[in-house]
């Protein structure tokens, strides 16, 4: 067992003063077993956690972490985070003090290898090898076994682009908002895209222009104005007190960014609002929202980026080496496969043709195109109509039958139901009869599984309206993982649990007894280092916003979604290579209260479904 993997545990157990009159003996270092007690050091190594100045915690932190870098992010330009507060007067308090104190000291004394054993979090049981970032992720349990047809979107699900597309969206728009709304044509040369500033899960607010996070609650974790974060101080007067906006205002206020197209047009909102500011140039927010939501609106429905990617793939789309074969793999276990989406089909046809071949269209049982998610799920009034592939062209004639190898575009759920003969309840052969009896076939079930992109364009209404089994393709995830790897990032995250830790048994020392003044101070300065940590923990994610999944202290509403409608999330679809056609998911925490055992092995329900 890990030095440090006992922290928590060895917080919880041992009494205070037991852990200082072992501390006083210098065989206190074994148990009665002759095992080295947790949080000490192993043989052969000199203990570091009680008997270290903060010169010599830097000094070993620096020499032992092969990143330079890690070390200079920790220590804050030599500003040691490592010394804690201390109470005037209560004892059982500073002894906790003193105890955290010791184990944040060995935390920063690690060596990189060190670290990488030490720090790191256990590994999902469900992952296809030892701790990888190229994991599916279950939020609830999925058995792949009775999942019978297999439903993909296209963009960034079945095709990833490059950063070139996103900026080509942003110089577009930009172009447009010179050209149609008299916009400063020195935006055209000053504004740059920036990958690095936007993320998922984002809102803009109308009255402000301010690019928000919200959290879980609704609250707005943290707001830029332009590339200025807005201080907390205006945040509060801005929404209440109470940093969050009714639901009626939310709806007339926030503009949803949640997909990945969306990055080009958050990036563009900061940056125009930035130059106005930097140029004393008077503007109101609303109007430069509107009119660039309006630039961003225009460059998708004109389909000039489309042709441009269409005709350079080597440019545009990322190679997907994995791709058929997943594909294939799913096709031969028997499961039907089903091809949806948003775009038109010269579009995906020159993508998918680059990704995965000429002959793409072999694998799909049924191949859906420019189909309007989410409307394709509600609207019961969108007919089939068949694109011939040599032309192009959109024929007149009725659908009453979706034939393999051919393509369709718009139609809806009713009309796939009705042009499909896979488990159609027997005896039903009106229309009327088919749409009433959909919750009874196989197009309206968790056997249905459906991989997007888009949570509320792709999954949602799958989820809600239909119940199927939904899966997130969230690339942001492995990013996150592969960054949450570094010494650096794993240090300051285990500081923040020690430090959270820390302040519950303190609050447990003191009791129920009123709060003095001192003690007030002494959790503010505590709750004061936590929200440093946090901030270097996001700092190290390379972006204003840090993690999509995380708004601050809390869960994002990004990541309550991801939790409420998809049973799935994964970095790729080249992930499920790993698992089996028949692979059972089992969610690693169901509990939905904390007062809720959890096991000490992941938990799975919902068997029956």
């Amino acid at each position: 067992m890990s030095r440090i993997g006992c922290i928590s545990s060895l917080l919880l157990s041992a009494t205070t003063e037991a852990f200082v009159s072992q501390n006083r003996s210098s065989s206190s270092r074994h148990d009665s077993a002759g095992k080295i007690r947790p949080g000490f050091s192993s043989v052969g190594r000199v203990s570091t956690l009680f008997a270290i100045s903060e010169e010599q915690a830097r000094q070993q932190f620096e020499q032992d972490t092969t990143n330079g870098a890690a070390a200079k992010a920790l220590y804050n330009n030599g500003e040691l985070t490592m010394t804690l507060p201390r109470h005037s007067y209560e004892e059982d308090v500073n002894a906790v003090l003193e105890m955290s104190e010791s184990f944040l000291r060995e935390i920063h004394s690690l060596s990189a290898s060190e670290a990488a054993e030490a720090l790191m979090p256990a590994c999902h049981k469900d992952a296809p090898q030892a701790c990888t970032s190229e994991q599916v992720f279950a939020n609830s349990y999925v058995d792949l076994g009775r999942v019978d047809t297999v439903g993909f979107d296209y963009d960034y699900t079945l095709v990833t682009y490059t950063d070139e597309l996103l900026e080509m969206i942003y110089d577009m728009s930009k172009e447009r908002l010179v050209e149609k709304n008299s916009y400063p044509k020195e935006i055209l040369d000053e504004l740059k895209f920036d990958k690095n500033f936007s993320i998922r899960g984002l809102a803009v607010d109308r009255e402000t222009g301010w690019i928000c996070q919200l959290s879980y609650t609704h609250k707005v974790a943290v707001a830029w104005e332009g590339r200025e974060k807005v201080s907390r101080e205006l945040l509060m007067k801005q929404y209440t007190g109470k940093r969050a906006l009714t639901p009626r205002e939310r709806k007339k206020r926030l503009k949803p960014l949640n997909d990945l197209f969306s990055m080009a047009e958050c990036c563009l909102m900061a940056d125009v609002i930035q130059f106005f500011k930097d140029h004393n140039i008077p503007f109101h927010a609303r109007s430069v929202v509107n009119d660039i939501l309006s630039a961003i609106g225009s460059t998708h429905i004109s389909g000039n980026f489309h042709r441009i990617v269409a005709d350079n793939p080597s440019i545009y789309f990322e190679p997907k080496p994995y791709l058929a074969s997943v594909l294939q793999t799913l096709k031969q276990s028997g499961k039907k496969l089903i091809f949806v989406s948003n775009s038109p089909f010269w579009y995906v046809d020159a993508g998918m043709k680059y990704v995965v071949g000429e002959n793409w269209r072999d694998d799909w049982d049924v191949v859906i195109t420019s189909a309007g998610k989410p409307l394709f799920y509600t609207d019961e009034q969108r007919p089939f109509r068949e694109v011939s592939v040599n032309t192009e062209r959109i024929k007149f004639k009725k659908i009453d039958k979706l034939q393999r190898g051919d393509v369709y575009t718009e139609g809806c759920l009713k009309e796939l139901v009705r042009c499909t003969d896979w488990d159609i309840v027997k005896g039903q052969e009106s229309s009327k009869d088919i749409s009433a009896g959909l919750a009874e076939t196989s197009l309206a079930s968790p056997n249905v599984l459906y991989i997007g992109d888009s949570l509320f364009a792709d999954l949602v209404d799958a989820k809600r309206e239909f119940g199927w089994t939904t899966a997130a393709v969230t690339p942001e995830v492995g990013w996150e993982l592969e960054k949450a790897r570094q010494v650096e990032y794993l240090a300051a995250h285990r500081t923040i649990d020690l430090l959270l830790h820390t302040i519950r048994q303190i609050q447990y020392k003191l009791g129920n007894k009123a709060r003095s003044a001192e003690d007030n101070i002494l959790l503010d300065q505590l709750e004061s280092m936590v929200s440093k940590w946090r901030d270097r923990q996001q700092n190290l994610l390379g972006n204003p916003f840090g993690s999509i999944f995380r708004a601050r202290h809390q869960p994002s509403l990004f990541a309550h979604s991801i939790k409420r409608y998809c049973d799935l999330y994964m970095r790729s679809i080249a992930d499920l290579r790993h698992y089996s056609p028949q692979h059972r998911f089992y969610p690693e925490d169901s509990r939905l209260l904390s007062h809720e055992m959890r096991t000490s092995d992941f938990e799975c329900w919902d068997f029956d479904n």
